[in-house]
């Protein structure tokens, strides 16, 4: 490891002939294109969780224990990205951004593939749900080292005039990596047709290990950025950074997580289990929560560019709480509007409810990174950004069936998200959005 550092500290002198504004571009086009693959991953699981998984691995429980123990298995995902912040958080403090961000893309392509192969409950019985709860399992700490490195690689080779807007770009992977994963899915639907609960839910899985192979010919261009490599030259690293993250900045981490907890929580309801939600709910067809999903994620690419862009020119914090307040103000007519079951009214609350999560997603990075000095930036945003997944999106499906089951309404589910919002606008209060002197 000390060999490592030797080498990327060696190299410095030789990096300060690069042209940054090139090196710029490669960040924000690899940060974009590895996000867009992790999110795919993890997102096709989402998406099967809701529409096969149930049938798939749980097939002898009666509905609503099968739709429980699916989306405990997708909860699984969550809880594991702490530990993947943990772990990758420590070698992006310690060896450099660019080692982990390859490491979180090999395995998160390779359990997504393992997940496309694994035969069901009928085949291989009790060891099906088991095994597909490891690879989610596996696939949860891949996201909690992607997220971070994607963040820092292009918020540290950006400028005082545009680290918002760079830190913004991996966010653009959420919606991009939504928007294949769907439209692949929403292909084999229709190609396969019956064939679908067969084979057909198969293939999106085993197509992604062609996107890790490019996304990792982009990755193997990166260079560290300026503001690690002066952390390492000032020898500012301390031996475990997740340990010095909670002894030196409890209140950045706290307040990190719950400033932003309503938009994973808001995230979980609108993209995943409103699917659910409107096929054994509502009783309506698959396709028109996943074509409405779909479009809801094209437009959120144009949203976070454009909020992402305003979080320079404003300030993140503001634009944070103001999607919150949006969010309050929609939790009720976005159920209205799912149980007219009428589909351009289904497409408008999707729509919105994409829209206004992009206000919230987008200045989310620089909300959180920006409140760590580099030595321990990937720490800490890993670590705030994963706990505030475990406790928001990780849950909100489980939470949604329970809350739907008991007082039969999506109004219970509304109040939910907007008792969410409540509390990351109380907590956004207490957060501390600053740039450091190795920035």
């Amino acid at each position: 490891m000390n060999k490592i550092r030797e080498n990327t500290v060696h190299n410095t002198a030789n990096d300060t002939q690069i042209d940054r504004s090139k090196q710029q571009k490669i960040a924000g086009i690899s940060s974009v294109l590895g996000s867009t693959i992790e999110w795919y991953d993890f997102f096709l699981y989402g998406t099967m969780a809701a529409i096969i998984f149930p049938q798939l691995f749980f097939p002898e429980q009666d509905p609503y224990v099968a739709t429980l123990l699916t989306f405990s298995t997708y909860a699984v995902g969550y809880v594991a990205r702490p530990i993947g912040g943990i772990l990758f958080g420590h070698l992006g403090d310690k060896i450099g951004r660019k080692v982990s961000l390859v490491a979180t893309l090999i395995l998160m392509g390779v359990m997504t593939l393992l997940v496309g192969l694994l035969p069901g409950y009928n085949q291989i019985g009790l060891w099906a749900p088991i095994i597909v709860t490891v690879l989610r399992f596996l696939q949860g700490i891949a996201i909690g080292g992607e997220w971070p490195g994607s963040v820092l690689i292009s918020m540290e080779w950006g400028t005082k005039k545009n680290r918002g807007f760079m830190a913004a770009l991996p966010q653009i992977g959420v919606p991009l990596g939504l928007i294949l994963g769907t439209a692949v899915t929403s292909l084999l639907i229709t190609v396969s047709g019956d064939s679908f609960q067969t084979w057909g839910w198969r293939v999106p899985f085993i197509l992604s290990i062609f996107l890790v192979i490019i996304g990792l010919v982009i990755r193997f261009n990166l260079l560290e950025t300026p503001s690690f490599k002066k952390a390492l030259e000032e020898k500012e690293l301390p031996k475990l950074p997740f340990v010095s993250v909670f002894k030196h900045y409890p209140k950045q981490v706290i307040s990190g997580v719950f400033s932003n907890v309503s938009s994973d929580i808001a995230f979980g309801v609108f993209a995943f289990y409103t699917t659910t939600y409107g096929i054994k709910f509502l009783g309506l067809d698959k396709s028109i929560f996943v074509n409405a999903t779909l479009v809801g994620a094209v437009i959120a690419v144009f949203a976070i560019s454009l909020f992402g862009y305003l979080s320079d020119k404003i300030s993140p914090k503001k634009i944070l709480g103001f999607g919150n307040i949006l969010l309050i103000l929609w939790a009720l007519p976005y159920f209205y509007l799912l149980n007219t079951k009428s589909t351009g009214l289904i497409f408008l609350a999707i729509i919105i409810a994409f829209i206004i999560h992009s206000i919230m997603w987008a200045p989310l990075a620089p909300v959180i990174a920006a409140s760590f000095p580099a030595h321990l930036r990937f720490s800490g945003s890993a670590i705030t950004f994963m706990f505030r997944g475990l406790i928001g999106g990780g849950v909100a499906p489980l939470i949604s069936t329970y809350l739907l089951n008991k007082f039969d309404t999506g109004y219970a589910i509304s109040g939910y998200i907007i008792i969410a919002a409540v509390i990351a606008l109380i907590a956004l209060k207490f957060v501390d959005v600053k740039y450091h002197k190795e920035d």
